[in-house]
């Protein structure tokens, strides 16, 4: 069996700043190199970024050895590694999940050390890393390889918006893909049949409103003539159960005033061109109801509830904070993070949400075909859709982030697949 070597790195310029990590697998005995990773992160600090980077190769070698495959694991943090080697305590809560990320990758693997090495035995994936914040800086995307190649503004990210940089060193592994940030927003739209919607997560359906009469252009990928069904995915604005980072699902919490003027500027984004709504949809919670009415006053729509969009149910962690939930319910805590079917004491699985909100989404595509849907709902619901479309795994909802009134949009074509055109995009808010 072959044994593997991964040394990892993160950086942050700032710190927090522009962040972004390497990592680089190596045959044990001939020093090879079999895989690389890298990735622009976004705003973040470097202890989260060299934690990425260690999860970025675990990842790598259970793709290249299969589980139970031996690996020695090295890097310069001396943190991460004495977090991972259980000889030091996490004391900063915002480092746990990735901790948590990183030991159930490592329980799948048979980790045989964890070493510091200095910075300058570490340079190959401190490289990795700084080419793909360089690269990430001059609008280009890291490529396998060290290369880089230019970033599509219109390119629809995979994996929801957040997908791992790292690829093997074979022909047939997908272009990696940096995700959008808070701080910068891209438009995400296609190029090609709907170029000329300027404005950011417009929809399909409602250009095709407006070109119906206009001579077809081809696009070279398929024929002009398919008719999208446009669903713009809204998170609810901010609780008080969101601004203390308390899990807040069956509950039903209030928006708070800045939640309530989260809604109104989504609202007052949605009401303009290019978006023509033609229908609205809610989870039957008061925190997306209330965000769904207030896009409904501005719109002249109804609101319509659809029950399955509903918020995970988290049992009886609701109304707890993280910190909280890992000091009463350890164990619980890390085979939810670990297994997406497990699911919180006395709640829902991420597996049993995903098949009520897979059935919620095939009855508003069936229903509103060819329409400019919008529906409003949760974190949990939405990542599920974004997942669905992009064909993910469960576990993927692990790498997604959505802040609180964000918008997303997937086009479902009859025709052909769902494409994910926009993920996590808050830019009506920073006006």
């Amino acid at each position: 069996m072959t044994s593997y070597v991964i040394e990892a790195d993160g950086g942050s310029r700032g710190n927090p700043g522009p962040a972004g990590y390497g990592a680089v697998v190596m045959d044990a005995s001939d020093g090879q190199v079999l895989a690389e990773a890298a990735e622009a992160i976004g705003v973040t600090t470097n202890n989260v970024a060299e934690y990425r980077g260690l999860i970025a190769g675990l990842q790598a070698v259970l793709r290249l050895g299969g589980e139970g495959a031996p690996v020695a694991v090295r890097m310069d943090s001396k943190l991460v590694i004495e977090q991972m080697a259980g000889r030091w305590k996490i004391k900063n809560e915002g480092l746990r999940p990735l901790a948590l990320e990183a030991g159930a990758l490592v329980r799948r693997l048979r980790v045989t050390e964890w070493t510091w090495i200095p910075r300058e035995r570490n340079k190959h994936a401190d490289r990795l890393a700084n080419e793909a914040m360089d690269a990430a800086a001059k609008g280009l995307t890291w490529k396998a390889g060290g290369t880089t190649q230019p970033e599509l503004q219109e390119e629809p990210p995979a994996a929801g918006g957040q997908p791992p940089s790292s690829r093997t060193k074979a022909p047939t592994a997908p272009s990696p893909t940096a995700p959008p940030s808070i701080a910068h927003q891209t438009d995400l739209l296609d190029i090609g049949a709907i170029s000329e919607i300027s404005a950011p997560t417009a929809s399909t359906a409602a250009a095709q409103q407006r070109t119906a009469k206009a001579p077809a252009k081809g696009t070279g990928w398929a024929p002009p003539t398919r008719v999208a069904t446009s669903l713009l995915l809204l998170r609810h604005g901010e609780t008080a159960l969101s601004v203390e980072r308390r899990f807040s699902g069956r509950g039903d919490a209030e928006l708070t005033p800045n939640g309530l003027a989260q809604a109104a500027a989504a609202a007052e984004r949605l009401s303009r061109e290019p978006y023509r709504l033609e229908v609205i949809v809610s989870s039957p919670l008061k925190r997306a109801r209330q965000t769904a009415e207030a896009v409904a006053r501005r719109t002249g729509l109804d609101v319509e509830v659809e029950e399955d969009l509903r918020e995970l149910d988290f049992g009886d962690w609701e109304g707890h904070t993280f910190t909280e939930v890992q000091r009463r319910w350890p164990a619980e805590l890390s085979a939810w993070f670990a297994d997406p079917e497990t699911a919180p004491p006395g709640g829902e699985s991420f597996a049993t949400v995903a098949r009520r909100v897979q059935a919620a989404g095939e009855r508003l595509v069936e229903r509103y075909e060819g329409k400019t849907v919008l529906a409003v709902s949760h974190v949990t619901p939405i990542k599920m859709l974004l997942r669905l479309a992009l064909t993910a795994p469960l576990e993927s909802l692990y790498r997604m982030h959505l802040d609180v009134a964000c918008l997303s949009l997937i086009e479902y074509y009859a025709d052909g697949p769902a494409v994910v055109k926009s993920f996590n995009d808050t830019s009506h808010l920073r006006r």
